[in-house]
């Protein structure tokens, strides 16, 4: 089985795009969520774990005057991501920088990103970091936006009891069937096995109310829940 880095999902990267569609319910309804939370005059965004780069590629489609920064550790990931930016013609308006985002959150003087972001943006990333890490990264990302500048994260969450997490369990497996999908045997042929590195591991789950506890603890003076489907959230909120 190929090695992976947490987060990548899929031995091949190029089986990613269909394959997490297949893996996750409502995964473009998940992006398009953030994409309608951000403000209309967004101009700098920064995105933590940019994956195949299809959350950028949303953002740039519907912002037409946005820049967006984006970190990922996996050097695949971000020359993956960066072939379909060029394809969509915004080469111009998005930087794909390879760095693992927990040596940001401890260590900011070492990656030359900037400040003054407008928005933040993560999607399946930042749930592979520990509690104490998670809430690391959240005060830096308060750190680097503007006044009422805002983030929002797309994660899956730990279900807050064992007949919780069955529900959840169920309802995945049933979109699945009517969806026509094979879970097991996508996970046989096609996801990879993945190991510590970095600062990210395998799943590290936090509760909804533990991220929206690290959210407010990092400054966020609001902060929302504008999707969730069963285990799935967006969430995040606006600094004071």
């Amino acid at each position: 089985m190929t090695q992976i880095f947490p987060g990548e999902v899929f031995a091949d990267t190029k089986d990613f795009d269909l394959g997490i569609r297949q893996l996750l319910p409502r995964y473009d309804e998940m992006l398009e969520v953030i994409i309608r939370c951000l403000p209309v005059q967004t101009h700098r965004i920064l995105e933590l774990g940019c994956g195949t780069g299809e959350l950028s590629l949303k953002i740039l489609n519907h912002f037409p005057g946005a820049e967006v920064i984006a970190l990922d550790y996996s050097p695949r990931m971000i020359k993956f991501a960066h072939a379909k930016v060029v394809t969509a013609g915004f080469e111009n308006r998005w930087t794909g920088i390879e760095a693992d985002f927990g040596e940001w959150a401890n260590y900011p003087e070492r990656l030359e990103i900037g400040t003054d972001f407008d928005a933040c943006v993560s999607s399946l990333a930042i749930h592979h970091l520990t509690d104490e890490m998670k809430l690391r990264l959240t005060q830096q990302i308060a750190i680097n936006l503007i006044p009422q500048g805002c983030f929002w994260n797309a994660d899956p969450t730990l279900p807050e009891t064992p007949a919780l997490a069955e529900i959840y369990q169920t309802a995945r497996v049933e979109w699945a069937n009517q969806q026509g999908i094979n879970l097991a045997e996508i996970r046989r042929h096609q996801v990879g096995k993945s190991d510590t590195h970095g600062y990210s591991s395998q799943d590290q789950l936090a509760t909804l109310d533990t991220n929206l506890k690290m959210l407010k603890k990092a400054g966020f003076a609001t902060v929302a829940v504008p999707w969730k489907y069963y285990g799935l959230a967006v969430f995040g909120g606006w600094i004071g």
